[in-house]
């Protein structure tokens, strides 16, 4: 017996269907796949099953003699952990539709097959599972987000975000774009996933997509599907993210790593709420969410000519930034503090203190690789903990700024014997400002002491 006919086994089913014969027929088929049938021909034996009995699954004829079996969902007579499929004749379809909203799961037009009766159960169990996974998932989010520092999230910010859940709840379906700007590993995954799960899409999918991860030929049949045969290796229809995420949340990392071209049809789905498979001439009409985030200043790209000016005034709609961690002062402590309370439950450690000696040193770090870094960093601690003792930290490597003082250069470093490359090494100090000022030219030129243009023309000689 395969997957789908052993869905029905040992499962209590109630049948609804006055035909004398087409129940014969279900009666005897549901029985060889083992399922317990109850099997009725007018509602009110079903209503005076349903008082007696719980049932799995519910096959439900629509027309009866005396009434439609739509009144048995109307009057809640069906709770709802049964699986509702309706059996409809012609011109049943927005019967069906009100089924599917008043809580059945799939529907039958007459004649059909009754092999396709166990594979739709199947399916709708299925789904049925997923969708409680799902709240089952978004349901732990939200208890671990009532601790705002628990995924990285500051007050200043959270008050941000909860102004932007405001509106959304207001609008309810037409929901806006929302741009997070900020540096790489400060949080824009969480803080996107934080306002979808708070918002009125939280039981619709949330699906996250790294574009600078998608190669430059495979974009549009990514984010928009594509049809048999369109390309080379296309050996099946495909559906899109934008599909996927339909009436949910499309978050798109790294934004401006997409070509002018992708740049070009992205603007113009998010514009018409249409999109269209590669190798189809058909548009789809979809409702998505989109939330996108940068990790440089797109309007520095956009001068550039990287970044379409019109898809940035599209997105700027709602907008959030996040600085880098070390500007957060005093704040990175208590983040500290309250990652460890996660780290030590995932590991099922008991709960270690930070030396006070090592409070000055998570606080003068520069943390280059913010909040994501924090937290290697903190988990390598727990992980290599001895127990009964403070958790110590030390960030002489890499790029670590000296902790005893504000001189940016390591007092252990010592030229190399083959020679040291000064021109590199001062684009590496500008990128290095280009990064902490998260793509802020102004403002790293600041930082450096000196013109904006002197950076300008580095970097244009650098290319």
């Amino acid at each position: 017996m395969n997957e789908s006919d052993s869905i029905l086994r040992g499962k209590e089913l109630l049948l609804l269907e006055d035909d004398i014969l087409l129940n014969r027929r279900l009666v005897a088929k549901l029985e060889s796949l083992e399922a317990d049938v109850n099997a009725c021909k007018t509602i009110k034996e079903a209503k005076n099953s349903l008082e007696s009995l719980s049932f799995d699954f519910a096959l439900l004829d629509l027309n009866l003699p005396d009434g439609e079996s739509l009144d048995l969902l109307r009057e809640s007579y069906i709770p709802s952990n049964t699986i509702v499929i309706l059996m409809t004749g012609e011109g049943g379809i927005s019967s069906a539709v009100e089924a599917i909203k008043l809580g059945a799961s799939d529907y039958l037009s007459k004649p059909f097959d009754i092999d396709e009766i166990p594979l739709l159960f199947l399916k709708s169990d299925k789904a049925r599972k997923n969708q409680r996974l799902i709240q089952h998932g978004t349901e732990q989010r939200k208890q671990k987000s009532s601790n705002l520092f628990f995924e990285g999230i500051f007050f200043e910010d959270f008050k941000q975000l909860t102004k932007i859940t405001e509106v959304d709840h207001r609008l309810q379906v037409n929901l806006p774009p929302l741009l997070i700007d900020g540096p790489t590993g400060s949080g824009k995954s969480t803080y996107a996933r934080w306002v979808h799960d708070h918002g009125p899409r939280e039981a619709a999918p949330f699906i996250a997509i790294n574009c600078s991860a998608i190669p430059s030929n495979l974009v549009e049949s990514e984010l928009f599907g594509h049809e048999k045969g369109a390309f080379t290796d296309a050996n099946a229809a495909r559906i899109g993210l934008f599909e996927a995420a339909d009436m949910g949340t499309l978050f798109l990392d790294e934004i401006a790593s997409l070509s002018l071209e992708a740049q070009a049809k992205l603007l113009l789905a998010i514009e018409n709420g249409l999109i269209r498979r590669v190798g189809s001439s058909n548009e789809i009409e979809v409702n998505v969410r989109i939330i996108a985030a940068a990790n440089q200043e797109l309007s520095n790209l956009i001068e550039q000519g990287a970044f379409r000016e019109d898809l940035f005034q599209r997105l700027d709609l709602l907008r959030i930034k996040i600085p880098p961690l070390a500007s957060r002062g005093k704040d990175i402590f208590e983040l500290a503090n309250h990652l460890l309370i996660s780290l030590a439950q995932k590991y099922t450690l008991p709960l270690p203190k930070i030396d006070p000696s090592s409070k000055a040193a998570l606080l003068q770090y520069t943390w280059p690789g913010n909040t994501r870094e924090l937290l290697h960093e903190l988990e390598r601690a727990i992980v290599m903990h001895e127990r009964n003792e403070l958790l110590t930290f030390n960030f002489n490597r890499n790029e670590a700024t000296s902790l005893n003082s504000k001189d940016w250069l390591n007092s252990s470093f010592h030229f190399p014997e083959e020679g040291f490359e000064l021109e590199k090494e001062m684009l590496r100090l500008i990128n290095m400002a280009i990064r902490q000022s998260n793509g802020n030219i102004s403002e790293a030129a600041r930082m450096l002491g000196v013109p904006r243009d002197y950076i300008r023309y580095r970097l244009k000689k650098q290319n």
